[in-house]
């Protein structure tokens, strides 16, 4: 039976991480690509898409939480058959999410993939 001091550790060093672990260097070109123009604009292109996206998708969303709990009458209004307007702007939730995602998956295939991939290319070349 072995004791282990207080002093002694009882497994593996867990506190190293790769930041702590890697190359100066690496480090220094990982802050400097960061605060490049070239990232700048990456993420301002991408916020710029997503967040008005993101505010309009939360604002529909609420919308319609708002009309299912106070406006009962509307909602309970008859489209067709047995289909009602809560069911229409139910469904019209999910069409406008698959909207939004493959309307971002071309964004970003088109204005930010491109950018992204130029900036790891340069860090990885170590320029």
């Amino acid at each position: 039976m072995t004791t282990e001091g207080p002093d002694e550790p009882d497994g593996p060093d867990v506190t190293a991480t790769a930041a702590t672990t890697a190359p100066t260097g690496a480090a220094d070109r990982f802050r400097e690509v960061q605060s490049s123009a070239e990232f700048g604009e990456l993420r301002r292109t991408q916020r710029s898409f997503a967040f008005p996206l993101t505010l309009a998708f939360v604002s529909w969303y609420l919308l319609y939480v708002l009309l299912s709990n106070y406006a009962g009458d509307f909602m309970g209004t008859t489209v067709l058959g047995n289909i009602n307007v809560a069911f229409v702007l139910g469904l019209a939730q999910f069409l406008t999410t698959f909207l939004i995602a493959w309307w971002y998956s071309r964004h970003a295939a088109a204005k930010l993939d491109p950018k992204a991939e130029a900036l790891r290319a340069r860090l990885e070349a170590g320029e």
